[in-house]
């Protein structure tokens, strides 16, 4: 889990690399990303799933990756990881309204103090694609959570083909801007798409879904926070770029929030899983 968290956290700092729309990257990124599991998945005698379960939870989650790849290309790498990691609070959310879940008192404190995190977002760098970028971001945190949501009721064997359902999908939508932009190709862009789609995408999701298999949940959600963490990192170091003030204290509310929350509901849990 460790190695698939570093591997997620070097998203933002290759996308930024790449000089390249950001549909055309979620596209290549996908396709390659596919291929990989694909591969892995006929290795070991994986047999493809296709359900309304699987395409369901693909469709989600290739939504989650377009997104998050047209976020970075419009507002900071670090908005664009710490606004998709509120997916846990869409989480809370959607199960409240559509599963008829109970809403405790600790997860509407988290709800609370992590939209508040989100609109520190909105008061730096106000120019319209940064503001765009965020929505996109916070679209992807979305997706997420219905991914999380869906791929949790699959079996580890199905969720291997809800991942490459997801990115045949994201492949697709982004397909259109490959084709009408014709991304350039040098050594810098052929590593760098490489590097997400094989590695980033492709034998992260292998390593994720592997973890959870034998990983706590609780376990899975603190070492999945080196992700948000490191990702702006990474872009500071190779690419120079800053988050504002307003942004990095929005940042470590939502993180801080996040995984606090999950430290408290993986208690809850051991505590009700306990014979009385």
């Amino acid at each position: 889990m460790v190695v698939c968290a570093f591997l997620w956290s070097i998203a933002g700092i290759f996308i930024k690399l790449l000089p390249w729309n950001g549909f055309a990257v979620a596209s290549l990124r996908s396709l390659l990303a596919g291929l990989t599991i694909a591969v892995y998945m006929a290795i070991k005698r994986y047999p493809f799933v296709f359900s309304k379960e699987t395409l369901l939870s693909g469709i989600l989650a290739g939504s989650v990756y377009v997104c998050f790849a047209v976020a970075n290309k419009l507002t900071t790498a670090a908005n664009a990881i710490v606004l998709q990691f509120t997916s846990p609070v869409f989480i809370l959310i959607f199960s409240a309204l559509f599963f008829g879940q109970k809403i405790r008192k600790p997860d509407l404190a988290v709800v609370l103090v992590v939209l508040g995190g989100i609109t520190l977002f909105f008061f730096d760098q106000l120019g319209p694609s940064t503001i765009a970028g965020n929505f996109v971001a916070i679209a992807a945190g979305m997706f997420m959570a219905g991914m999380f949501i869906s791929v949790g009721r699959l079996d580890p064997v199905a969720r291997f083909s809800a991942i490459v359902i997801a990115q045949g999908f994201a492949f697709l939508v982004g397909l259109p801007m490959v084709i009408a932009t014709r991304p350039v190709l040098n050594g810098v862009t052929i590593l760098s798409i490489l590097a997400l789609g094989v590695f980033q995408l492709g034998i992260s999701y292998i390593l994720y879904v592997k973890a959870t298999a034998t990983c706590p949940a609780l376990a899975c959600c603190l070492l999945g926070a080196v992700e948000p963490l490191l990702n702006p990192v990474w872009v500071l170091i190779f690419d120079g770029e800053k988050p504002g003030i307003f942004a990095l204290a929005g940042g470590v509310i939502v993180i801080i929030a996040v995984t606090a929350w999950c430290i408290w509901d993986g208690k809850e849990k051991d505590r009700s899983a306990q014979p009385a």
